[in-house]
């Protein structure tokens, strides 16, 4: 993924049928320092009506790991390599809004943290993303 408009458009045109379209996800904003998107409540809710921590999840992994590309450059990959969560409050309805920001962004790591908060400005989970950039693998014939 060369540059954050590339991997903007890639998002807005190649979620069909994948988990980022099931959670309702959207990306609003890409950059190599910052990546904001939403997500509904409604949809991605567990048992007692409270959004699910591991929609939550899906949310700081989808923006870390886009983020995490972008600083891995052309010819290149972000493999995940650990994520972790912690959930702060419940968010019942609305939607919830994440923010990926770089931590750190070297030759061969990425690692960002995901604030995740409802419409109010409350913040619902607090994650981190780390990723391995990696050279892509040949294309298979």
């Amino acid at each position: 993924m060369a540059d954050a408009p590339d991997v903007l458009a890639a998002l807005q045109g190649e979620t069909r049928g994948t988990l980022i379209e099931r959670m309702g996800i959207e990306i609003t904003e890409v950059t190599r320092e910052r990546l904001v998107g939403t997500m509904p409540v409604e949809g991605n809710t567990q048992p007692y009506g409270l959004l699910h921590g591991g929609a939550s999840v899906v949310l700081a992994e989808t923006l870390g790991s886009y983020g995490a590309a972008l600083c891995a450059g052309p010819g290149r990959v972000a493999v995940g390599l650990d994520i972790n969560a912690t959930h702060h409050r419940a968010a019942r309805d609305g939607t919830v809004t994440g923010v990926a920001t770089l931590v750190s962004g070297g030759r061969t790591i990425a690692s960002y943290e995901v604030v995740i908060t409802d419409e109010d400005g409350n913040r619902v989970c607090t994650s981190r993303i780390t990723c391995l950039l990696r050279d892509a693998p040949p294309a298979r014939p």
